[in-house]
């Protein structure tokens, strides 16, 4: 759910053409909801979890500065496919097409609404949401006819039918074909081995090899540019040493090179790093999580707070005050300009639309598991069991919701009383959480439920598979991580959680064909 890398050769976005594989839970046909006001001074304040370092945690912009901010009109999109592909004559017809907006406000100040009578009107209208463009570029020849080249070098797959997923057309003038991207579902909508469309779940999107082939096309401009874009993005000023200051001698070929590092998966999002990227999180079952974020940072006590979540992660927080730092004040990053003065454009949300989002996000349901639990996986529940895992990943949700403090870091007293912490540390590496502007010293314990369809396991994703992780190699500095590995890494460490690595081969085994049955 982010903004800041619209607008490259190809911006990406979830499918909306697309059949998902979660369905949605049974409605009321008398649903009346209530509607939250989203940006609520006070909420907003005690909403995130102070940084590792307390002294560089954001001020966010207040209600009044939030609320002027524009409301994006959702125009209809259609289906991309690359040149060649898709029904016979659909370029063609798509230029005969007029621009429609389903959910705003036209340049007539003419309202438009979808249907918003039942909650299964809202849930629908939530996906909408999800799968909406947050901008979008023109069309151009040479988008197509070096199309088939761009999908070879970044590696984005293709859904069923040969339709490109992530992005979609968008019409804004009648014969004017755009391209537009940066939608919830660019991170969080997965193509299965079959083709099909998975929403909410782990993506797989190469968004950061896509960011690297748009360096080296040149389309994020000279160097200059392209360092003050990391900063943005990644910086944090109060930190000593600062952990990107390397970022700040890089050429464009190292920049590139940093990011095509980072496998589909795995995304260097904003307020984390490309050092030390993220996961990217199964949204399924969000509605039982008490954190979002690998790091905790942000409470979730409320329908109000996905919303919060979403808004803050499509742009708004990078208007936060982190010790003098803005992320959208540049050139000098130290003044927060009025919402019609941004350096990059921003438009948000209603709340409406927001709580629409937050309602399709709550009901999904996971999809149909091809893994049978056989023997040999009552034999892993048994493992399971005995081992102990349910402490930390107790069913029903295999997670407990609580944090854990990452090696070096000291829980400050009030934080026993204010937050669900469980003082024990598990090892991991720490430096996600106590070197970016997402870190709070601490990592949520994840659910286990749904891994049988994820992959690049650990907060930054360094290894590819269950069994990598399983694997008592990872430990040793010689090994070669099967996931993320680093900026000019070929072997190091994956350390940390050593539960179940000196399981027998059988036991192991077993272990992990129960959790694929999750």
């Amino acid at each position: 759910m982010l903004t800041h890398r619209l607008f490259g050769f190809l911006p990406s976005m979830g499918l909306l053409c697309a059949i998902p594989i979660c369905q949605a839970q049974k409605t009321d046909p008398k649903f009346r909801p209530v509607i939250p006001k989203m940006w609520d001074d006070g909420e907003i304040a005690k909403l995130e979890l102070p940084l590792a370092n307390p002294a560089g945690s954001p001020k966010h912009v207040s209600s009044d500065y939030y609320y002027r901010i524009p409301v994006r009109p959702i125009h209809k999109q259609y289906a991309v496919y690359p040149y060649g592909a898709g029904p016979a004559g659909y370029f063609e017809w798509l230029r005969q097409q007029e621009p429609e907006i389903v959910w705003g406000e036209d340049q007539d100040g003419r309202k438009h609404a979808p249907p918003l009578e039942t909650e299964a009107d809202w849930i629908k209208a939530g996906e909408m949401v999800f799968d909406s463009v947050l901008g979008s570029i023109p069309l151009i020849d040479q988008f197509h006819t070096g199309l088939r080249d761009y999908l070879a070098k970044s590696g984005i797959p293709l859904a069923k039918g040969d339709m490109l997923p992530f992005a979609h057309f968008v019409i804004r003038e009648k014969g004017k074909l755009e391209i537009g991207g940066g939608s919830c579902g660019e991170c969080h909508t997965r193509v299965m081995p079959d083709g099909t469309i998975l929403k909410g779940a782990q993506g797989n999107e190469p968004g950061d090899r896509k960011f690297a082939v748009d360096l080296r096309l040149g389309f994020r401009g000279p160097v200059e540019a392209a360092r003050s874009f990391e900063r943005a993005l990644y910086a944090g000023l109060w930190q000593r040493p600062d952990p990107l200051a390397r970022v700040g001698e890089m050429s464009i070929e190292e920049l590139a090179s940093l990011h095509d590092g980072i496998p589909p998966g795995v995304f260097a999002r904003h307020r984390a790093s490309p050092f030390y990227p993220i996961q990217v999180p199964d949204l399924i079952g969000v509605k039982d999580r008490r954190y979002l974020d690998r790091t905790g940072l942000q409470l979730h006590r409320s329908v109000a707070d996905l919303m919060r979540y979403a808004a803050l992660n499509q742009g708004v927080d990078s208007l936060a005050n982190f010790n003098g730092f803005i992320p959208f004040g540049g050139p000098n990053y130290d003044k927060l300009p009025q919402p019609d003065k941004l350096p990059m454009p921003l438009q948000r949300y209603s709340d409406e639309q927001l709580y629409a989002l937050a309602l399709f996000l709550y009901s999904l349901q996971p999809p149909p598991n091809p893994n049978p639990f056989n023997a040999t996986a009552s034999r892993g529940k048994q493992v399971f069991e005995r081992e102990g895992c349910g402490t930390c990943h107790t069913p029903p949700l295999y997670t407990n919701n609580k944090l854990l403090p990452a090696s070096g870091f000291k829980v400050p007293e009030d934080h026993l009383k204010k937050y669900d912490i469980l003082q024990v540390s598990i090892g991991t590496d720490p430096n996600l959480t106590m070197n970016t502007r997402r870190g709070t010293g601490y990592y949520k314990v994840p659910s286990l439920r749904g891994v049988w369809n994820r992959n690049m396991f650990e907060h930054s994703g360094s290894v590819a598979t269950l069994e990598d992780w399983f694997d008592p190699k990872r430990l040793r500095e010689d090994y070669v991580p099967t996931g993320f590995r680093g900026y000019n890494v070929k072997t190091r460490a994956v350390p940390g959680h050593e539960f179940g690595l000196k399981l027998s081969v059988e036991d192991k085994s077993a272990l992990i064909a129960y959790l694929k049955t999750l």
